[in-house]
């Protein structure tokens, strides 16, 4: 329910001097190859009246993702006023010949691209116009399914509200959110203290939904939790939840970004760690240390591959001696492409290796309680590797002079043993060891990073493109050089 759904529609442009039966033609040949799941706008658009016309009747059958398709050469100011009277993100594709005979079965539409791409940074208005935009039916359906995860991207993106509890722990400055951005993006943001989250925790004691919450943890996790923690963890799950519910306002859709330490464990009884994994794994994420563009980067993640997503730190080299045992020889990665993702335990059960189970914080047990003594409020983190898979390591930040900017690397995380603790993989992505140094600290990224557990770069750059970004780096192969890079090495 946190992410949105889509629901396609597809307009026809003509232009008045070529046949309209031509792109009507094109469109139901497009509509029957796409099979379920496609509106059909009966409307053919030839002028302005028409475009009206075919955004009411898209409206109406509640489309919320658009395809402006030039069936011919097209008429340059009404198709571009489709994207501009449409509330959602739009898609401009257009008819390769073939079809017909090059007489009067020629569209032109090659050509009526070039003027709706003109036309549409006239009016600077964003649509989303595939790497080549020219193709018969079938190529058209490959482009239109292209779209949908850029689409739920844009929309979830619209009509996000981010819930912070704050501040940002001291010395993280890493995390410093100029919010800027997010209003630029259309993102709404609502900040909170820390002790409105304590008072309404306390609130929710004794919550008739708590029994529910805590067999459903158990079911989770089996035996690999503390029994004694479970209701205090259940009434933060609810208590999160029923924030979201009563404060999204008008907006659809809600992520959090929480301060989890240092003062947390110790007045609220344990680590959140676990609990945000949960939220994470419906699609609402929780980024820690109240990281605003981690959760943003996390949420559009969640809504490309409508799959969990998490948030880690880009945290440590990966021993030579690991590498020589486990990955040498065996995977195709020099050690400078490795890396460890590690947070304290905030990666969904199900992206985790068997065994994973809700531990203790350590790194939070040597700051904040005794020498020598048991964990105790520092328990109810998620700990254990991160399971093989497909990765996209990314981010969108605003930086301190309040730009946009992003990247994006694709890799895997690696069935090694990490032999270390919290949630943590060891990640691969070729050669990281230059983009770590010429994108993440060359542009001064802070070391959190969303995960999604695909490849699923080339819809992220599409959202990002399409959300005005124009700083968006990846990791450049061997033989293309960053632009700080020094060519001598």
């Amino acid at each position: 329910m946190n992410i949105p759904e889509i629901k396609l529609g597809i307009i026809a442009v003509s232009r008045d001097c070529f046949p309209i039966g031509l792109s009507e033609m094109r469109r139901k040949n497009i509509v029957s190859a796409f099979g379920e799941g496609l509106y059909e706008c009966p409307v053919t658009v030839e002028n302005e009246a028409d475009a009206q016309k075919a955004i009411d009747d898209v409206k109406a059958h509640g489309v919320n993702a658009l395809v402006v398709f030039l069936g011919n050469f097209g008429p340059e100011t009404p198709e571009t006023l489709l994207v501009k009277k449409f509330d959602g993100p739009a898609m401009c594709i257009a008819a390769a010949e073939g079809d017909g005979d090059l007489i009067d079965g020629r569209g032109d539409a090659y050509c009526g691209m070039l003027n709706c791409s003109y036309n549409l940074g006239m009016r600077k208005l964003s649509a989303y116009i595939p790497e080549y935009p020219v193709g018969d039916a079938e190529d058209c359906v490959k482009m239109i399914k292209d779209f949908v995860p850029v689409a739920r991207g844009i929309l979830g993106v619209r009509n996000l509200k981010i819930i912070t509890f704050g501040p940002r722990p001291q010395d993280f400055f890493a995390c410093n959110a100029p919010i800027k951005g997010l209003y630029e993006i259309g993102v709404e943001i609502e900040e909170n203290s820390e002790l409105d989250l304590l008072v309404s925790y306390k609130e929710h004691a004794g919550d008739a939904r708590i029994p529910e919450v805590i067999a459903d943890m158990k079911k989770e996790m089996g035996g690999n939790i503390y029994e004694d923690m479970l209701e205090r963890m259940a009434q933060f799950e609810l208590t999160l939840l029923d924030w979201a519910e009563n404060h999204r306002g008008d907006r659809k859709y809600v992520a959090f970004a929480d301060k989890c330490w240092p003062a947390f464990p110790e007045q609220f009884g344990f680590e959140p760690c676990y609990v945000n994994s949960r939220l994470a794994a419906r699609g609402i994420p929780v980024a820690c240390e109240v990281d605003i563009y981690g959760t943003l980067s996390e949420y559009i993640g969640a809504c490309v591959t409508q799959d969990a997503v998490t948030l880690l730190d880009i945290n440590n080299s990966v021993p030579k001696y690991i590498y020589d045992e486990e990955i040498k020889g065996k995977f195709n990665y020099k050690l400078t492409d490795t890396f460890m993702g590690f947070h304290c335990g905030n990666t969904p059960s199900c992206k985790m290796c068997d065994g994973c189970g809700v531990k203790y914080q350590l790194i939070q047990h040597r700051l904040l309680e005794p020498a020598g003594s048991e964990p105790d409020f520092t328990r109810g983190t998620l700990e254990g590797d991160i399971a093989p898979s497909d990765i996209t390591f990314f981010r969108l930040q605003c930086d301190s002079e309040g730009n946009l900017r992003s990247y994006i690397a694709q890799g895997e995380v690696l069935p090694v043993a990490t032999r270390s603790f919290g949630g943590i993989g060891v990640f691969a992505i070729p050669e990281m060891g230059r983009f770590y140094r010429h994108v993440l600290i060359q542009n001064r990224f802070p070391h959190h990073g969303a995960v999604a557990f695909a490849h699923c770069g080339k819809a992220l750059y599409e959202v990002f493109k399409y959300l005005g970004v124009t700083d968006i780096e990846y990791n450049r192969p061997a033989n293309v050089r960053y632009a700080h890079e020094n060519p001598w090495g």
